[in-house]
């Protein structure tokens, strides 16, 4: 089972498509267990989408707290 920071890690990786199977499965698997991650891999879509689109600066809204914070647990730092 990866960890939040594995995740965390390889999370834009997992967005692209550019991850082995294996590894996909794996990332799977802990966004089915671990909410926080679940949160910040949906956020990261958001914000990736967003850039594509070029509507960043004009739609870009203050990300939940909660993700911040399980960002930063996950990287040890308080």
């Amino acid at each position: 089972m990866l960890s939040c920071r594995e995740l965390s890690e390889t999370a834009t990786d997992y967005l692209e498509g550019a991850l082995t199977l294996r590894q996909r499965v794996g990332v799977t698997m802990h966004l089915l267990m671990c909410k926080h991650c679940r949160a910040y891999v949906d956020q990261l879509a958001k914000t990736v989408s967003l850039l594509k689109s070029g509507q960043a600066e004009q739609d870009m809204a203050e990300p939940d707290p909660g993700v911040i914070d399980a960002f930063r647990k996950a990287r040890g730092k308080p």
